[in-house]
């Protein structure tokens, strides 16, 4: 009893010394996009002469917030929509239908995992690019990610938890696979969506090699690729560089930041023993 209560303290202590450590970054992050003079010392970490938005203001000139926001919202949704529906169908066929080959399939599929994505990159670019003549194209810079597989694993995973007994009864009601998938498999298997989502949506909205490899116009580049080319080119003229790349820093992690924090108490619940009685 006495070493329990012992350790409740510690592992406590633990923890908020873990939390800190994981979220200076973000206040680092925050402080400096509001800070009106770079200050890199210790004395920057808290600001003592106000705080003001004009960062904001400036790297919105130079780089068109609205405009770089809207191009990474339609990548992004573009994925997830790939990815989901893509992901569920192949998850769905690996986990409860029975063909040859099965186990192949899903071992090829998972060697596909260790393939680095840059070890593609040129035969994918010249294929979307020279061949398909995608270029500065929201679908030239959706394709490569529309399929995920890690989120077919983590759908076969979710539809191999569900009871037998479920689809049994489907079936013998007249249901087809895709009416199965829709009104049976697919409501127990939300924390699996939205776990999808999330690791989907990090991906696409901070990419920066393939968007900066296929647009060449201004105007369709996400925004990743418009605050790299702000601090290549922009940055050293501006009155606080640093200032203004750390509000677009900003920028760019809050949706992520966002999604995860209103979404994460869904990732550790599952209704799946509501679908079955007794």
């Amino acid at each position: 009893m006495t070493t329990s209560r012992r350790a409740g303290p510690a592992r406590t202590t633990l923890l908020v010394i873990g939390a800190i450590a994981f979220l200076f970054p973000f206040y680092y992050m925050v402080i400096g996009a509001l800070q009106a003079h770079p200050d890199e010392g210790i004395g920057g970490l808290v600001p003592t002469q106000g705080l003001t938005l004009s960062n904001f203001t400036e790297i919105n000139e130079r780089v068109n917030l609205l405009r770089t926001l809207a191009n990474s919202g339609i990548v992004t949704g573009g994925v997830l929509l790939g990815t989901v529906v893509f992901g569920l169908l192949a998850g769905y066929a690996l986990a409860r239908l029975s063909f040859r080959g099965k186990g192949t399939l899903f071992a090829v599929m998972l060697l596909v995992q260790i393939v680095p994505f840059q070890l593609l990159l040129i035969p994918i670019y010249v294929m979307v690019v020279r061949v398909y003549g995608l270029s500065d194209s929201y679908l030239g810079m959706i394709l490569p990610f529309a399929i995920n597989s890690t989120a077919v694993f983590v759908f076969r995973q979710f539809f191999l938890q569900l009871p037998e007994d479920l689809f049994s009864a489907a079936r013998l009601d007249g249901a087809g696979e895709l009416r199965i998938l829709w009104s049976v498999a697919l409501p127990l298997v939300r924390p699996a969506l939205l776990t999808v989502v999330l690791l989907t949506f990090i991906g696409p909205w901070n990419e920066f090699l393939w968007p900066f490899l296929v647009t060449k116009q201004h105007d369709m580049q996400p925004l990743a690729v418009a605050l790299v080319n702000y601090m290549s080119n922009i940055a050293g003229r501006a009155t606080n560089p640093m200032g203004a790349v750390l509000a677009g820093s900003v920028i760019l992690a809050a949706p992520a930041v966002a999604l995860f924090v209103a979404f994460q108490r869904h990732f550790t619940s599952t209704d799946i023993g509501s679908g079955v009685k007794g």
